[in-house]
């Protein structure tokens, strides 16, 4: 899939790309500022590919003062295809967000970065996923810090894999992370790259995983936030000072 522009994997005519900058917005537009919101496509080309929608009725032009504007006509049949090519990125996280959901473990965070999270990929691009698992047996214990972070932590291993006869948390893990690429692949063509860093890494992290952490502190698209302490380490801690 296209990262930048959804659309083009159901058709690669301007055609999809006007027609879901009109759904997302919530007013009339005027051409040019159709071609300001479209991800692709010339301004002639805008004019050219809203004159064959309005044909179809499925978009409507209407004079204020001096400029025409034009805007989805959601009472049309089609309109809900409109809508769905409007929401093909947003589509995305959700189903992200519903997959971690039946983790067990839960990550601790989750969070799209790099092209995906800007929209400026394309159908070759990778998406860049980082997650923060919790401690497992035989790695670093987060330093002290109170009741709240150690329930955290309780809740994300999940008494379901405490208790159950999967020993090996770390495993169930892995095996979260291989299905989420194959999901991922089934549902947009791309790769997922997945980033994983333990809680004691993202918390405390490293001067190799510092300039990362700043990436995602600026771009990223969060699918699942952290509870009971701060989102981020502090921009001491990504500069080196802690």
């Amino acid at each position: 899939m296209d990262l930048s522009d959804p659309t083009r994997a159901i058709t690669s005519t301007l055609d999809g790309a006007v027609l879901a900058a009109l759904a997302a917005s919530g007013k009339p537009l005027t051409v040019g500022q159709v071609a300001q919101q479209a991800r692709r496509g010339s301004e002639i080309g805008v004019r050219r590919s809203l004159a064959r929608l309005i044909g179809q009725g499925i978009v409507r032009a209407t004079l204020m003062g001096r400029n025409q504007v034009h805007e989805l006509n959601r009472d049309h049949l089609a309109a809900p295809v409109a809508m769905l090519l409007a929401g093909l990125r947003t589509e995305l996280w959700a189903r992200l967000r519903k997959e971690f959901t039946s983790w067990r473990p839960r990550p601790l965070y989750a969070c799209v970065f790099g092209s995906a999270a800007r929209a400026d990929g394309d159908e070759a691009s990778d998406i860049d996923l980082l997650l923060v698992h919790p401690p497992f047996p035989g790695e670093d214990a987060p330093p002290a810090s109170g009741s709240t972070v150690s329930a955290m932590v309780a809740d994300a291993l999940g008494v379901a894999v405490l208790s159950s006869a999967e020993s090996d948390p770390a495993a169930a893990w892995e095996r979260q992370v291989d299905r989420l690429r194959d999901l991922v692949e089934a549902w947009t063509g791309n790769s997922l790259q997945v980033v994983d860093l333990s809680f004691v890494d993202w918390r405390h992290p490293s001067e190799h995983h510092r300039p990362l952490l700043r990436e995602v502190q600026r771009d990223g698209v969060d699918l699942v936030k952290p509870r009971g302490f701060g989102t981020w380490p502090t921009v001491g801690q990504l500069d080196g000072e802690g």
